[in-house]
């Protein structure tokens, strides 16, 4: 994925923030053309705003509003903005950004139209649910050991899967729609090293804490004899500013929800 466009809800979008240092304008003076032309700029959508805390020594960590654009919020946006060469060279990158990411949508939405990779999914489903079960009661065993804060097994175990097997290019409201077959097939035999493991540990009558650890060298012993993939993974092949041409396929919006 890219610096300048990211996924927010499923839909390619960059910020104020960004166009600021991009086109080297203040952050105060771009923001004050959003909310100058908002009511232009939602004639595309509804433009999102955030509270964002830069990092430490960065306008002194001070708290900052930043207002979120779509491909056509941004490209109305920069028309009202003085065509320099900064800008005009921002516009190049960005309109090549958007497409690269678009590229990598419309590629996950022909993917899950393929039966195979249904009924992959469908499987893994399973799979996962049958590890959830397993998790549940794990959780519900490092209680009674005295954990405070078990709950969050739920949401270790997976970042650590997803971790151990993956490069993570971007976030996605669900990690598993988004995989290769390959990948899911992969996924699905985390998950079930996971669950043996953890109810390895709970017939052992061991403490949580190790059974935690023993599920968590398994899947990095599992990791270190398969190659370590990017997510998410187009034909096969890294995404990059030398990625091969892909088929247009038509956009689903809705491609990433269960």
């Amino acid at each position: 994925m890219t610096e300048l466009v990211k996924l927010q809800k499923n839909t390619p979008v960059t910020n104020t923030l960004i166009i600021a240092e991009e086109t080297e304008n203040s952050h105060q003076s771009v923001f004050r053309l959003v909310k100058k032309y908002k009511e232009d700029l939602e004639e595309f959508g509804v433009v999102g705003f955030e509270i964002h805390k830069p990092k430490k020594g960065s306008n002194g960590g001070r708290p900052i509003e930043l207002a979120y654009l779509n491909e056509q919020q941004t490209t109305l946006m920069l028309t009202y903005m003085r065509n320099s060469d900064i800008v005009r060279k921002f516009k190049i990158k960005l309109v090549k950004e958007f497409y690269k990411i678009k590229k990598v949508l419309s590629e996950i939405s022909s993917r899950q139209n393929n039966q195979e990779w249904i009924e992959l999914r469908k499987n893994g489903k399973l799979t996962r649910k049958s590890e959830t079960n397993t998790i549940k009661s794990f959780v519900e065993y490092a209680e009674e050991q005295g954990s405070k804060n078990s709950k969050m097994y739920f949401a270790n175990i997976s970042r650590m899967e997803n971790k151990a097997l993956f490069f993570i290019q971007e976030k996605f409201p669900n990690l598993r729609e988004i995989l290769t077959g390959q990948q899911l097939q992969i996924m699905s035999s985390a998950d079930q090293i996971v669950e043996k493991a953890i109810q390895e540990g709970m017939d052992q009558k061991l403490h949580y804490k190790d059974i935690y650890k023993m599920a968590k060298e398994r899947i990095e012993t599992f990791a270190s004899i398969i190659p370590k993939t990017i997510v998410p993974m187009i034909k096969n092949k890294v995404l990059a500013d030398n990625t091969p041409t892909i088929k247009k396929e038509k956009l689903n919006e809705n491609s990433n929800k269960k």
